[in-house]
């Protein structure tokens, strides 16, 4: 069994942050999220893993990702020279994964459920193809499924204006090699893709024995910011193992489930929890509110923020109103002019610099 993440894509929907680095080494929880798809897949005893990476961000994905021995894992990149479709990037990878079964996973994409139960099912009932869905309040946004009582899948339908089903596709597909047929079979789509929807409805008509299965836990898309901070803030409720392994003045209070980095300094200063802080942070005379996230190196003076994420590397200084559901990316330097709005939000690019009057 092999394992093919996806981490090509242009991250439309993330920009700024997305014109200088790949939207899944975003980080949530200060971890890229591409890295809890490969954790998830190694959890499950799947360790060849090949990795879609683009022309773009490739290097920026291999030099933060690495062998996979960190994982536990062996990864292979794989390059996609142009955002053809899903289909196209399993017809990239198929010297990589050969006649092995293999789970398809899109990068950006984060679910509570362990993949093992799935694998099982899979492989128990050997199946051609195995799609997980999840319910959700707007399926017109989502490729649907119509599914038989008995869990078979009868059909597909990408962003319906009358959708058959509110079960919409998660981007996790465990598939046999008679996929590779299905997808020669196929025709780029209106757009110019090669949809894997179109192959597994081919998969369908050929009478494969394709099976689709509901998530019970949580899915998370984490494509637009909004998204991306409702994964942190689930991640942190979930997750977050508190420590103290900076200095704390005695000035300071840490309040609940708080993670403090390496050699960080936390100076006259509350942090509520659960929140995350870096390695070689300065937080000085600042309120951190619950579900913020703060990468490495950040500097924090005199200022006020919660259910945010600083990425690394950024500067807030002397912001004196409470700075909420934003995303501040890498090297971004926010500081205050003499006159300021009341309220503030903001979505900041890399290397942005921010003067607020």
């Amino acid at each position: 069994m092999k394992a093919l993440i996806l981490s090509g894509g242009k991250g439309t929907r993330l920009r700024p942050l997305t014109y200088t680095g790949a939207k899944q080494l975003v980080p949530v929880a200060n971890k890229p999220i591409l890295w809890y798809g490969i954790e998830a897949i190694a959890a499950a005893g799947i360790t060849d893993i090949g990795i879609i990476i683009s022309p773009e961000t490739g290097e920026e994905v291999k030099a933060k990702t690495g062998d996979g021995s960190r994982f536990g894992a062996k990864i292979t990149y794989i390059l996609q020279a142009e955002p053809a479709g899903l289909a196209h990037a399993v017809k990239v990878a198929q010297p990589f994964l050969g006649d092995s079964p293999f789970v398809m996973y899109l990068g950006d994409n984060l679910i509570e459920d362990q993949l093992s139960q799935f694998l099982e099912q899979f492989e128990q009932q050997q199946l051609d193809a195995l799609i997980l869905l999840r319910q959700v309040k707007n399926p017109s946004a989502f490729g649907v499924a119509k599914v038989a009582p008995n869990g078979q899948l009868l059909g597909l339908v990408e962003k319906p204006k009358n959708p058959p089903s509110n079960l919409a596709l998660v981007g996790v597909y465990f598939f046999a090699p008679i996929v590779h047929q299905a997808i020669a079979e196929i025709q780029p789509s209106a757009r110019g893709e090669l949809e894997i929807t179109d192959a597994i409805q081919r998969a369908i008509d050929r009478r494969c024995n394709i099976q689709a299965t509901q998530l019970t836990g949580w899915w998370l898309d984490t494509g637009k910011k909004d998204d991306l901070l409702e994964a942190n803030r689930i991640i942190l409720d979930s997750y977050l193992t508190p420590s103290v392994k900076g200095k704390v003045n005695p000035d300071s209070q840490i309040i609940g489930r708080v993670e403090i980095g390496i050699n960080t300094e936390i100076i006259n200063s509350t942090i509520r929890g659960p929140a995350i802080v870096g390695d070689n942070c300065r937080i000085e005379n600042c309120f951190i509110g619950p579900y913020s996230s703060i990468g490495d190196r950040v500097t924090l003076i005199d200022s006020e923020l919660d259910h945010s994420v600083i990425l690394e590397g950024a500067k807030v200084l002397n912001i004196n109103q409470r700075i909420v559901d934003s995303v501040i990316g890498q090297r971004a330097k926010l500081n205050v002019a003499p006159q300021r709005p009341k309220a503030l939000r903001f979505m900041i690019g890399d290397d942005s610099q921010i003067e607020l009057s």
